[in-house]
């Protein structure tokens, strides 16, 4: 089997029977971290080269991002929308995709296609203090944003699953933090929730799964992005109080991608031994994808990075 094989079939509950289960890290390493690494030994390497001199299976990133620019109100928002909505950012990404896609199709990699979400965005054009207010000063503008979005991310989708099918799309939004999110019910469904229902639709037809990625404890978000249509969650950080099995356990369908308790990485062999018979027997299961649960910090050495390499390999070899 190829490793995009290996990695759609480990997103299967239960899981599909495969010779071992995937070896990803879904996000580059801090630059700090590679920093770190360098001056230890190791070499200065593009991205995908890096992944296999570990012996990691390789998961590249295509995507679109709008361009953002602070507002304060609609009179900037309708100064500036031509600007952030262009034609040229879907056209590069097209030009990658073109480029990946042979490789692709012989399954050398998986492909994680990246979108900004409905939080994420109007974040990026109020700033972080203005967003949270303007749910309440500017609701009709943040409504005018998100549809802006919508249209821009689902012309992205179609032209992509035209020239590549991604094995996951990835919904940016960061909407939650160690005590849980950002944000009410009652406002993501007014302003989140018929924006997700249209992206659940067009990748079901597209047979992606969507994942929606968020930081922090997410626990009171998973009904609310289930209920419209999104099928999994990364990165699932321990550290905020993620339990992936306890997760399961509530949401027998809800796939997971990350979980990896990355504060273990450099304590040890026993440590990180622990970490993975934790999540071991979700891993049996289906449905989920180990993987360090955010970027590897550059409190992480070479040597302690290589020893959880070796571990990974040992785990997923399920």
């Amino acid at each position: 089997m190829t490793e995009r094989d290996i990695f759609r079939a480990a997103l299967q509950i239960p899981r599909k029977k495969t010779p071992r289960l995937p070896r990803i890290e879904w996000a580059a390493w801090w630059d700090k971290t590679i920093d770190r690494w360098e001056n230890e030994g190791l070499p200065s390497l593009e991205w995908e080269d890096s992944l296999r001199y570990f012996g990691l299976d390789v998961m590249r990133w295509l995507g679109v991002e709008p361009r953002a620019e602070l507002i304060r109100g609609e009179d900037d928002y309708e100064r500036l929308r031509g600007e952030f909505y262009c034609e040229e950012s879907i056209d590069r990404m097209l030009r990658e995709a073109e480029r990946l896609a042979p490789r692709h199709e012989r399954g050398e990699f998986t492909v994680r296609f990246v979108i900004n979400g409905f939080f994420w965005y109007p974040r990026r054009l109020f700033g972080i203090e203005g967003h949270l207010y303007a749910f309440y000063d500017f609701p009709d503008l943040m409504r005018r944003i998100n549809e802006d979005l919508l249209e821009f991310n689902l012309k992205a989708m179609r032209r992509v699953f035209e020239v590549i099918r991604p094995d996951l799309l990835s919904l940016m939004e960061d909407m939650s933090y160690n005590h849980g999110p950002m944000l009410s019910k009652a406002c993501f469904d007014e302003f989140l929730r018929p924006y997700y229902l249209e992206i659940a639709k067009l990748a079901k037809a597209g047979g992606v799964p969507f994942f929606v990625d968020t930081d922090g404890l997410v626990d009171e978000l998973v009904p609310w992005i289930l209920d419209c249509g999104a099928e999994g969650l990364l990165p699932l950080e321990r550290q905020s109080g993620v339990d992936v099995n306890a997760l399961r356990d509530r949401y027998p369908n809800l796939l997971m991608l990350g979980g990896f308790d990355k504060m273990t990485m450099n304590r040890g062999e026993a440590a990180m031994r622990a970490e993975f018979e934790r999540l071991l027997p979700l891993m049996k299961a289906g449905g989920f994808v180990p993987s360090v649960d955010h970027q590897t910090p550059p409190g992480v050495s070479l040597e302690d990075y290589r020893l959880y390499v070796r571990l990974l390999e040992e785990y997923t070899s399920v």
